[in-house]
């Protein structure tokens, strides 16, 4: 074949500039996933009220697992309603008690990025007073993760509910075991899952408004022992300087995708919920960090730096996962002026 001809074939079209401007964008849709671990989560449907009337709309799954069909059933059905009915106001959206809110939590907030009516608001693990303990101490075979720990390593909110079931001791303990599995979650107390929805709604755990405070919220989260052998935790550092954003995002697709990071009995880790603030050269503005399993993103916040305050904070929760090497990989590759090992 003659070689101009395929030039002339490979040669990309002109595109026509557009003079009409761009309409002003539409308000997006916050939707917040409620899971919990078999029979912990809600056990009526949650109505909101307005002028007086009760309004509530359910949505159910033809094989009654989201996480195995979101994609198709879940988030299309509520486009569908949405169509059909007009906008909500707010979307909960509650999984089965086996399901991982992560999966489902990384398909919302992909498409919000993509122009989405909806938006991931924040994830909301129930946690069951009385057996909740037991189910987090539940041994899994092959090595799996336990589905209870994992709602909770990925949860912005835990709601520990039938308080009235358990004594004080009891509380204690399920309360630390929360803690020792998601040291950065907020964790509130119900009966009968009465809890205030200003605690529950709007939590912007996803987005930049969440970076108004993080920066603080992160300074007091702490380091936390394993619950049981071989179960998430949560690992916390901060270092001092500038990062490099191409260094950066390699260090993090290591981490969550090539999973090239081992721990001493060389284990690789696996972080199922990351959040940070860190500091980009030349950008005056904190930049907030944010991962679900596989999926992260990197946003800046109307935060700005103040001056010589440039101390860049990192939250991992996950398993096998080990503070000093974390620490080390991250000083020594993604700190501008670091020399390479």
């Amino acid at each position: 074949m003659d070689g101009s001809v395929m030039e002339e074939e490979d040669d990309c079209p002109e595109l026509v500039p557009i003079d009409t401007p761009p309409g002003p964008a539409a308000e997006q849709i916050p939707v917040t996933i409620i899971t919990g671990y078999l029979g912990s989560a809600l056990e009526k449907s949650l109505a909101v009220s307005q002028a007086g009337e009760l309004y509530e709309e359910w949505l159910e799954l033809r094989n009654g697992c989201l996480c195995c069909s979101v994609k198709d059933n879940g988030f299309k059905a509520i486009e569908n309603l949405m169509e059909k009915k007009g906008k909500f106001d707010y979307i909960l959206l509650e999984t089965t008690g086996l399901a991982d809110p992560g999966a489902v939590a990384s398909m919302f907030w992909v498409d919000a990025e993509l122009g989405s009516d909806i938006y991931l608001d924040g994830i909301v693990t129930v946690i069951d007073a009385k057996h909740g303990l037991q189910q987090l101490n539940e041994e899994k075979a092959d090595g799996l993760v336990n589905e209870a720990a994992r709602q909770i390593a990925v949860a912005d909110l835990t709601i520990i509910n039938k308080t009235d079931l358990v004594n004080e001791e009891e509380l204690a303990q399920i309360r630390e075991a929360v803690r020792s599995v998601n040291g950065l979650v907020k964790i509130l107390e119900a009966q009968r899952s009465k809890v205030d929805l200003s605690e529950v709604l709007d939590l912007h755990s996803f987005d930049s408004k969440d970076g108004a405070n993080l920066a603080e919220k992160l300074q007091l989260v702490k380091d936390t022992r394993p619950h049981l052998d071989k179960s998430i935790l949560t690992v916390t550092f901060e270092v001092a300087g500038d990062v490099s954003e191409d260094a950066l995002n390699v260090f993090i697709q290591e981490l969550l995708w090539e999973k090239m990071f081992k721990n001493k009995e060389g284990q690789p880790m696996t972080v199922i919920r990351l959040k940070g603030i860190v500091s980009f050269a030349g950008k005056a503005h904190q930049v907030m960090l944010q991962g679900v399993h596989e999926l992260y993103d990197l946003n800046e916040t109307p935060q700005l730096w103040e001056e010589n305050s440039r101390i860049n904070r990192l939250v991992f929760i996950g398993r096998n996962l080990d503070k000093k090497i974390l620490q080390d990989q991250f000083i020594s590759t993604v700190v501008e002026g670091a020399q390479g090992n």
